[in-house]
């Protein structure tokens, strides 16, 4: 049996807390800490979030690289659904968790590997959602499942889709991911949260809303001017600066 996979775990509490986030504000308050270069840690508009009516999802990745466009070196009916090691390796991260699958064809998404059965099966899992540079199919099916999906396409057959990997770091519209990295996403798409601020990120996404709205409220009052504007701009500047 594999071994479950140490992650720097959150409460229940905090990883509902972040998850009350969008991925903006998310975004901006992991910038304040310094942690990374500020052109890291999202994926690219690649990455496309299908159903973006739903509100933002947070998990810990579980990893593989799947390819479509050839046939498996070993080849036997049933290898587009059975792979009870992948899933067994899906089960040593920690919930909740998020399926994040790179496709390593020259043209990646030829064929889909996640449709109605695969989501089924990955939300039994108890995974919430998809995040790949492939693509996906059964769109309706894949939402009935109660799935989240970030893809690049969307695909008629899965081709030869198969794993042929699992467990190790993938790379999706040019974000990196390893096994048990905290994954954000919404309407606005894909992002990792450092696990060593992750608790600290709500706190300092509130304080940019508020200052956020307190620029907001000067545009939207019927006194607007340019010197009220930048007062109140200074006035932060000066604030975090204390």
């Amino acid at each position: 049996m594999a071994q479950a996979i140490k992650v720097n775990r959150l409460t229940p509490a905090q990883l509902a807390e972040l998850s009350r986030l969008n991925t903006c504000v998310a975004a901006s308050a992991i910038e304040t800490f310094g942690v990374r270069m500020r052109n890291t840690g999202f994926a690219d508009a690649g990455i496309r979030c299908l159903f973006k009516e739903l509100p933002p999802v947070l998990g810990y990745a579980a990893t593989a690289r799947i390819r479509s466009a050839d046939p498996p070196m070993k080849e036997h009916r049933y290898f587009y659904y059975d792979r009870a090691e992948w899933w067994n390796q899906i089960l040593t991260v920690p919930p909740p968790r998020i399926v994040v699958i790179e496709d390593i064809d020259e043209h990646p998404g030829l064929g889909a590997f996640v449709g109605a059965v695969h989501a089924h099966i990955l939300s039994a899992l108890g995974c919430f959602a998809l995040v790949t540079n492939g693509s996906v199919r059964d769109i309706p099916d894949v939402r009935a499942a109660g799935l989240r999906v970030f893809a690049s396409k969307v695909a008629v057959s899965h081709v030869y889709s198969h794993v042929f990997d699992f467990g190790g770091t993938v790379r999706v519209g040019g974000l990196t991911v390893a096994p048990g990295e905290l994954i954000h996403g919404d309407l606005h798409g894909v992002q990792t949260i450092p696990l060593e601020i992750a608790d600290k990120v709500p706190a300092a996404a509130h304080e940019i809303l508020r200052r956020r709205q307190r620029l907001i409220d000067v545009c939207r009052s019927g006194d607007f001017s340019l010197e009220k504007l930048q007062g109140i701009i200074k006035h932060e500047e000066e604030e975090s600066n204390l």
